[in-house]
């Protein structure tokens, strides 16, 4: 495999120079596992699993090999196995938080330069949830771009479009059809020789069906949709990386029924452009856009210059960041003291063990 055909550029060669003197190779994690990691390399596919020692110093998930990361690997002799002793930084990464109450941050995909937001034109069409999905990308560090598939299933595709324009400020937004192959070729056109793109969205909403079809073949698994809610089983059960026969690689992920935020309050300025520069013009700095007099927000609603919905949304995000804010600092000075109290024991170690006679 030609590594500049996977996204290998200066960026990543420059990182590389320290491994370079201890014999080991880059690789691009392709699909994890588990404790198993599947890469690509010049040597081809490879099994690989991490060093104890990186695993230690990673100290959280965030830290740890995510697909679409570029690492350095050491491979077995006589084998198609492999040791992975360092990931390089990243240009880019989407994260979400882990489920449940841990504040500790998932990577979705790494060193994309392009992630489609994928959301389906039948069922599945819903506002709120892209806000979600365009706050993370904005994050990310990579170009959003809305694809609306099942375009085939839509008697008034413009008007959806339209209405995407609402939330999406100069995003680049395509209306198609995965399953005749409709405006396919404007999603081809974000992709290209040493790209990579990701696709994120719910269940059902014709992910792996693209990848089929920008692939050319019938590669990852499809499932049916319920005709009640528009919601299809998650039949991608994990990320993985995907090569295109015209150059480039994707990214497919499992579809998410809920996506947790891992942001900060800048993120929103790229999502919430609209509401975040009508604040700037309301009375009060600390305006909570409730009821204060003044309030620019609220009066761009009653005189139907922005949506209700809209701002109840971005209303809501922010208290999440904020609320995810405070978990991060509480989880910050706890693990503060942890380091803390490991270092008191270690100078307590040595101070008994030069006390020995």
């Amino acid at each position: 495999m030609q590594l500049s055909e996977l996204g290998w550029d200066s960026h990543f060669d420059e990182s590389f120079r320290e491994y370079k003197s201890q014999d080991l190779l880059p690789a691009r994690i392709a699909q994890e596992h588990r404790s198993r990691y599947l890469v690509y390399s010049e040597l081809g596919e490879l099994s690989a699993r991490v060093r104890g020692k990186l695993r230690f110093e990673a100290g959280s998930r965030e830290g740890m090999p995510a697909v679409g990361d570029w690492v350095a690997v050491k491979p077995l002799d006589g084998d198609s196995r492999a040791i992975i002793h360092g990931v390089l930084p990243r240009k880019s990464a989407f994260l979400r938080k882990v489920a449940w109450v841990k504040t500790e941050s998932q990577v979705l995909a790494a060193n994309v330069d392009v992630v489609f937001l994928v959301m389906g034109l039948a069922k599945d069409f819903n506002l709120r949830r892209l806000e979600r999905y365009l706050t993370l990308a904005w994050e990310s560090g990579a170009m959003p771009v809305v694809i609306l598939n099942k375009a085939d299933l839509c008697d008034d595709v413009d008007s959806r479009v339209a209405d995407v324009g609402t939330v999406a400020f100069a995003v680049p937004t395509h209306a198609v059809s995965a399953k005749d192959g409709t405006g396919l070729d404007l999603v081809r056109d974000h992709i290209g020789p040493g790209r990579t793109a990701a696709l994120l969205g719910s269940s059902g909403v014709g992910k792996s069906t693209l990848i089929n079809k920008l692939i050319g073949t019938e590669r990852q698994a499809t499932g049916e949709v319920r005709e009640a809610d528009g919601r299809g089983r998650h039949v991608t059960s994990s990320r993985e990386l995907v090569a295109l026969p015209a150059g480039g690689v994707v990214i497919d992920t499992p579809g998410m029924r809920e996506l947790q935020m891992w942001a900060d309050d800048e993120s929103l300025k790229g999502s919430f452009d609209d509401i975040e520069t009508l604040a700037v013009e309301c009375r009060f700095r600390d305006c909570t856009h409730e009821s204060e007099p003044g309030c620019a927000v609220m009066r761009a609603v009653e005189d139907g210059e922005l949506e209700a919905k809209r701002v109840t949304s971005y209303k809501k995000l922010r208290r999440e960041l904020t609320v995810l804010a405070a978990r991060k600092d509480q989880r910050a000075r706890l693990d503060l003291k942890s380091k803390q109290k490991q270092l008191a024991r270690r100078i307590r170690q040595m101070q008994r063990f030069r006390q020995k006679p």
